[in-house]
């Protein structure tokens, strides 16, 4: 089955990631043929798939001046690979994607919704597309499938059309999700982390999505009354020369116990580092962060956004979004936990991921909905 994807950019975000283990889970299958089209750059993940020999184009696309040639490249592109399936991810792609395939000639559309929190405040041009997504979408695609629940409902309430709309939780290569104790004694004595201190650590770029702010202001808090506890941030952004993110941390009063990591390639052995990880975004779809966490064992404290209650279950704690103090609290019941009941803790989170949110299964859940709109078509 030739399946084309359309995605607004290929630089490492959850839908990005997504995309490239459901490629990665169809290595060595002659079934599914895949190609990927950026309307932007290649990015990270777009010169990953590359090197596995997947067909990565890239469109450019600046502003919106450029929607029209980047419309008619897609349509030309389509006619020529004639797939069974052009499958978009996100606003921008589903609306580009999924006319360009419908002047294709092609009704196979399959939309990617990622986002919950349609009401908060984004990009002009983000909230047109995204409504006049809406009015297409009893229209454009044939199946939209949303990473989460929580979009789903969110979508619903803004006018996307219910009936089109399926939930395709995310999927997990655990295998990429192991660290030895040796690697994470190194890292934290690389840091300065003594064996006997706990680490409460965050993985995500520094977006306003992210709240980094929230995860700092309850980090403080804690600090005032846990002398042992040191906190870990891993990202794009979480470094000395983000100004906004260091006087956060100052008027903390306990710079010297946080340490800032900036993006790595290493993030399992980040994660292996942590013995509380912490989600502090006032907005989520299905955050991959803590179910990757969760894949290494390690207890989670999550706001309420999203699927993320939905994710963590009863194996973690779940507090509003931006309250620092609710946020602060929540850590400090997982701290109160004896060494036993925190190791079932993170155990039992293991398992809920490798028996709930493989790679395998969402692969199946993918190819249970290709096979459907394909059989259709053939009829």
């Amino acid at each position: 089955m030739n399946v084309v994807h359309i995605i607004v950019g290929l630089n490492i975000g959850g839908a990005e990631c997504m995309l490239k283990r459901l490629i990665e889970s169809h290595q060595g299958s002659a079934e599914y043929r895949h190609t990927v089209i950026s309307l932007t750059d290649i990015g990270k993940v777009g010169r990953q798939l590359r090197a596995l020999g997947i067909d990565v184009q890239a469109l450019h696309m600046r502003s919106a001046r450029d929607f029209p040639r980047v419309l008619w490249q897609l349509v030309r592109l389509i006619r020529t690979s004639d797939p069974e399936l052009v499958q978009t991810w996100m606003y921008h792609a589903d609306l580009l994607g999924g006319l360009a395939a419908r002047i294709a000639g092609n009704r196979n559309v399959i939309w990617g919704i990622r986002t919950t929190d349609v009401q908060a405040a984004g990009k002009r041009a983000t909230t047109i597309v995204r409504l006049v997504c809406a009015c297409l979408s009893r229209w454009v695609p044939h199946t939209i499938i949303c990473a989460a629940d929580a979009s789903r409902r969110a979508h619903v309430a803004v006018g996307y059309d219910a009936a089109r709309m399926v939930v395709v939780s995310n999927g997990f290569d655990l295998s990429r999700f192991v660290a030895t104790a040796e690697q994470r004694a190194t890292l934290r004595a690389r840091f300065g982390i003594a064996a006997s201190e706990v680490v409460v650590g965050t993985v995500g770029r520094f977006h306003p999505a992210k709240d980094h702010q929230n995860f700092v202001r309850a980090a403080g808090l804690l600090a005032q009354q846990h002398a042992h506890v040191r906190f870990l941030m891993v990202g794009r952004g979480l470094d000395a020369n983000n100004t906004e993110l260091a006087r956060g941390i100052a008027q903390t009063g306990h710079a010297d116990r946080f340490v800032l990591l900036a993006e790595r390639a290493d993030v399992p052995v980040c994660l292996a580092a942590m013995d509380i990880f912490c989600l502090s975004s006032r907005t989520e779809g299905f955050p991959n962060v803590v179910g990757e966490a969760m894949a290494m064992g390690v207890p989670c404290v999550v706001t309420d956004v999203g699927d993320a209650a939905m994710l963590v279950a009863d194996t973690g704690i779940v507090v509003p979004k931006e309250d620092s103090i609710g946020l602060a609290h929540g850590l400090a019941d997982l701290l109160a936990l004896a060494p036993d009941a925190h190791r079932q803790l993170g155990q039992k989170a293991r398992e809920r991921i490798h028996a709930e949110f493989t790679i395998e299964r969402a692969r199946e859940r993918f190819e249970e909905i290709y096979q459907r709109i394909a059989g259709e078509r053939g009829q």
